[in-house]
C-alpha cells in the first residue's frame, strides 16, 4: 500500500477544515491581492478567515522547495484583529517538516477613515530556522540561507518578535500600502533588524454589475507589491540584501471563495530568481456569535 506524502496530509486537513466551517455558516470574500503587504482594512468583528497559502520558490546552490501556511484571522473587535499562522515546507529531494507558529495582532490607531490610516501590527514568532515561507523580508535574509539540508536548518530556533507600522490609503479605487517593519530576536542578544513591504492595487472595475457573476471585472483585483530587507541596526542599508518585486492579482467569488495568485522576481543576486505564490481563502461571518452559542453564551 503506497504511503501518503506528507505534504498532500497537510493539504486534506486544511481542506477538511474549510469544509467543516462552511457547514451553516454565511460567509463573505476578502478583497485584498496582496501577499506580503498589509492595508488597513481588519477583519470584521466576530468574523473568522481561513487562508491557505503556498509558496514555491527556485533555489541556486540547493534544492528548490515549497513552502506553506495556514492563517486563521479573527475580527475580536472593530479595531483589533488577531490571527495564528501554522507553518511547514517541502524542500524537494529532502523532507518535509512543519517548522513552527507565529501570533499576529493589528490594531487600528484611528477610527475613521482619513488620508493615510495607521495600524500597528506586533507579531511574536516561534520558529525553526528551516521556515520558508518568506511572509517578511528582513534584515540580511538572502537566498543562500535556504540552501542548508533540512536536517541542519531544523536544529536551529527563532523566538522574535516583529512590529510593523501600516499606512494605507484607498482613493477612487486605487490602495497604496507602506509597511516598514521592525524584528527583535527574544534570544541569543541579536541586534533589531529591518525590512519593508509596499504596494499598491485597484479592482479592474469600481461599479458592481447588475447581476451575480464570477467573471465580472469588479471581482478582479490586480497590483504590484515590492518588499525586501533593509539590514540591521550596525549595518543598515542595502547592503547584503534581497528585494523581490510581485505581481498580484485576486479573484473573489460570489461563492464567498477568494483565490490569489502572484509571481516575484529577485532584484539583485541575492535574492531567489523566481518566486510563485497561490492562495485560497474564506471568510466566515457571525463565527464569534455562533461559537458562542453553541457554549450557551447566547439563549
Amino acid at each position: 500500500m503506497k504511503t501518503i506524502p506528507h505534504s498532500f496530509r497537510y493539504g486534506w486537513l486544511v481542506l477538511s477544515a474549510f469544509a467543516l466551517l462552511s457547514l451553516g455558516l454565511p460567509a463573505q470574500a476578502q478583497e485584498s491581492p496582496y501577499f506580503i503587504t498589509y492595508d488597513h482594512y481588519l477583519e470584521e468583528p466576530g468574523s473568522l478567515e481561513v487562508e491557505y497559502f503556498s509558496n514555491l520558490a527556485t533555489q541556486r546552490g540547493g534544492r528548490n522547495f515549497a513552502a506553506y501556511w495556514v492563517e486563521f484571522e479573527y475580527g475580536a473587535t472593530a479595531w483589533w484583529t488577531t490571527e495564528l499562522y501554522l507553518d511547514g515546507q517541502s524542500t524537494f529531494g529532502d523532507s518535509t517538516i512543519f517548522t513552527g507558529f507565529r501570533l499576529e495582532n493589528r490594531f487600528r490607531l484611528l477610527k475613521s477613515e482619513h488620508v493615510i490610516n495607521p495600524v500597528f501590527y506586533v507579531e511574536y514568532e516561534q520558529i525553526s530556522e528551516a521556515d520558508k515561507i518568506m511572509k517578511e523580508i528582513e534584515g540580511h535574509d538572502v537566498e543562500v540561507d535556504h540552501a542548508t539540508p533540512n536536517a541542519i536548518l531544523r536544529q536551529g530556533h527563532n523566538h522574535e518578535l516583529e512590529m510593523k507600522l501600516l499606512l494605507s490609503s484607498t482613493r477612487n479605487g486605487w490602495n497604496f500600502a507602506v509597511n516598514p517593519l521592525a524584528t527583535k530576536p527574544l534570544t541569543g542578544g541579536d541586534p533589531w533588524e529591518f525590512g519593508y513591504a509596499t504596494g499598491v492595487s485597484r479592482p479592474l472595475a469600481l461599479k458592481a454589475s447588475a447581476k451575480r457573476c464570477s467573471f465580472c471585472r469588479e471581482n478582479f483585483i490586480a497590483g504590484v507589491e515590492m518588499y525586501g530587507g533593509l539590514g540591521d541596526h550596525p549595518s543598515f542599508g542595502l547592503w547584503q540584501t534581497s528585494h523581490y518585486l510581485a505581481p498580484v492579482v485576486a479573484w473573489n467569488l460570489p461563492s464567498s471563495w477568494t483565490l490569489r495568485l502572484s509571481p516575484g522576481f529577485g532584484l539583485n543576486d541575492h535574492s531567489h530568481q523566481f518566486l510563485l505564490r497561490w492562495g485560497v481563502s474564506r471568510e466566515f461571518s457571525g463565527f464569534g456569535s455562533r461559537v458562542a452559542s453553541w457554549f450557551g453564551g447566547q439563549r
